[in-house]
């Protein structure tokens, strides 16, 4: 009896919520519009667990786009291969009055390849909705049914799609047809929203309603970790011809590697022996991994296809070597055969890569998690990190797009949770010399000196590819503050053994200091002049974090124009506080201004209250760099 009336609510909910939605724009609620670049009417997920081998997914999602920055959010679009079918997929477009303007069923989608430019993943494709608004605000309702014999990964559940977007009606509902098939459910940011929560024996639903949009504001955590979401993950289940079961981390590298990745590291005998002799008699096993790396780099490509488009397993070694391309589970698992060939372990680890950073779910195991693949190399008790996919970055730098966060590793005995390595504070540091000659027009000339590593070494080392013009642009919007800026000359060394970046770079500009009643003004922090002040909130909502921090010093040599002498300095500043460190001081030699500046931003994740806080001290930093000093002539 339970469970019929049950399954009666959930009939019940669904039927009243298709039966009263009003699709006119007129009958959103007014507090889901503030903020809001498109409001999600209706967003209904409906999962069936018939077996090991079968899962069905239906999927109701009705949006109102309110502006061209909400169309992203539309999203009327859905993935498939060979191990899972669509059905019945159809949308319906309606005005702003709610009124339809265009029907399209199925065979109306486009249908495109979830790859370019590579035929191992050719079944891999996307049916997308190929529609172009040509007024604002309007509604896409988007249905469809899935089905498939994986239930390895069941789809998660966020209850607001991103910032600037709001929720009308929400509901998730997971059926199960035994108790071993129950999977493990968690609940993750639900705190201050009233998400209903039923379950019976055989199933759970979720709901919510009326989520008001959350704002974005500068430095906001990632909405990762501030939407209300569910995280499903099966106990028992199916994956792409392969039974598992898992209830811990190490379950899950096991099933990993005895399932997915065993085998898949062979060679050829040809391919075994050229990467032989590639390494020659070099005995040590870094050295060796640096050789390979670089070999890779060197003679594949990368073709980009997601972890979840393109499936669990990569494609096997002899194929990629074969065709010189694959996505990052192919060049991992390609990369890793190579390493073996010549007596090197790697590890190959999955990882959720971006620019925020998102950790595996310590006790939540899951083969579902990650979004990419790269490998660890163990040497001398350490891991050293490699994106396989790069084609550009020094062996051992993995950069901001997968440092500091909780990975995967996966080993033949199972799997372990690990932390890739971190760039923070003064690891990401820059080193800014100077040398300029000031004249009495208040023109300049320079020669400039900029070292870096870390993540800005990851900001800068790409220049060295860039073509003259862009080059100029770059430079003079890096020194925007210096007007009528002209680049003479430049030069780079890219040293990829201790990941620095150097450049050298001439430069003159006219009209740097401004000339008044015999007198020469001029900002002594020339090359690396903050500007940068954070939003100003009457009423911070959110808090706020520094994923990384960094560190810059600055030198710099000013020669004075012949006949001019100092007549003030800014005052001397020095700044400590749980956001960072700022000193900047200047001295007289003889006839040149001795400037010197440090900046440490820290690390750190901070409540909204801190915030005025913050932004004060980065205000004191761009008043302070930008404050003048005076010359007079004699």
């Amino acid at each position: 009896m339970r469970l019929f009336s049950y399954i009666i609510l959930s009939l019940f909910y669904n039927l009243s919520v298709s039966q009263t939605i009003n699709y006119s724009s007129e009958s959103i609620p007014k507090e889901l519009l503030v903020n809001a670049n498109a409001v999600v009417r209706i967003n209904d997920m409906h999962i069936e667990i018939v077996a090991l081998r079968q899962m069905k997914i239906t999927h109701t999602r009705v949006v109102t786009v309110i502006n061209e920055s909400g169309s992203k959010h539309a999203q009327a679009y859905i993935g498939y291969n060979k191990s899972l079918k669509v059905k019945n997929a159809q949308a319906i477009i309606y005005d702003s009055y709610g009124k339809v303007l265009d029907k399209k069923k199925q065979k109306d989608f486009i249908d495109v390849s979830a790859v370019d430019g590579g035929t191992l993943y050719s079944d891999s494709r996307v049916l997308f909705l190929g529609y172009t608004p040509i007024q604002y605000p309007y509604t896409i309702s988007f249905t469809y049914e899935v089905i498939t014999d994986n239930t390895g990964t069941i789809p998660s559940w966020v209850f607001l799609d991103g910032f600037m977007v709001s929720t009308e009606n929400s509901s998730y509902k997971l059926d199960f047809s035994s108790p071993e098939l129950k999977p493990n459910i968690k609940e993750r940011n639900f705190e201050g929203y009233a998400i209903e929560r039923e379950e019976v024996n055989g199933g759970i639903l979720y709901r919510a309603n009326n989520i008001a949009a959350i704002k974005e504001e500068s430095l906001s955590p990632s909405f990762n970790k501030l939407v209300p979401r569910l995280m499903i993950s099966p106990f028992n289940f199916y994956y792409e011809g392969y039974e598992g079961t898992i209830k811990e981390w190490n379950d899950v590298g096991l099933w990993m590697y005895s399932n997915l990745l065993k085998g898949r590291d062979e060679l050829e005998l040809g391919t075994v022996a050229k990467i032989k002799e590639l390494v020659n008699d070099e005995m040590n096993d870094l050295e060796k991994a640096k050789l390979v790396y670089k070999y890779v780099q060197q003679n594949t490509r990368y073709i980009s296809v997601q972890v979840g488009i393109g499936g669990l397993q990569p494609i096997s070694a002899i194929e990629v070597d074969k065709l010189k391309y694959g996505d990052c589970k192919g060049l991992s698992n390609y990369t890793k055969a190579l390493l073996k060939a010549v007596g090197v372990k790697a590890y190959y680890t999955h990882v959720e890569a971006g620019r925020d950073k998102i950790d595996f779910e310590n006790n939540f195991p899951s083969i579902g998690q990650g979004n990419h693949v790269i490998l660890a190399i163990p040497y001398n008790e350490k891991y050293y990190w490699i994106d396989c996919t790069s084609q550009v970055h020094p062996f051992g730098f993995l950069g901001d797009f997968t440092d500091g966060r909780r990975v995967l590793l996966i080993k033949p005995d199972g799997g372990e949770i690990v932390t890739t390595e971190s760039y923070i504070n003064d690891d990401n540091h820059q080193k800014t010399y100077a040398s300029v000659r000031l004249k009495e027009s208040g023109s300049i000339v320079g020669d400039i000196k900029v070292l870096t590593k870390g993540t800005q070494y990851d900001n800068h080392f790409y220049l060295e590819d860039m073509a003259d013009l862009e080059l100029e642009k770059y430079y003079k919007n890096y020194w925007k503050n210096i007007n009528n800026l002209e680049i003479e000359s430049y030069q780079f060394e890219n040293n990829k053994d201790s990941v620095v970046f150097g450049e050298h770079i001439k430069v003159n500009a006219t009209k740097y200091a401004t000339v008044t009643d015999g007198k020469l003004l001029l900002s002594g922090n020339l090359f690396n002049n903050s500007q940068y002040v954070p939003n100003r909130y009457r009423s911070r909502k959110l808090p706020f974090e520094v994923q990384r921090g960094y560190l810059d010093e600055d030198e710099y040599i000013i020669d004075l124009p012949e006949g001019y002498a100092v007549e003030a300095f800014p005052q001397e500043t020095s700044i400590k506080n749980m956001f960072g460190e700022y000193e900047v001081s200047y001295a007289l030699n003889g006839n040149q201004i001795i400037f010197k500046r440090r900046l440490l931003i820290k690390k750190g994740d901070y409540v909204n209250t801190d915030y005025n806080d913050y932004r004060n001290f980065r205000r004191e930093i761009s008043k302070n760099d930008n404050s003048k000093i005076v010359l007079t002539k004699i």
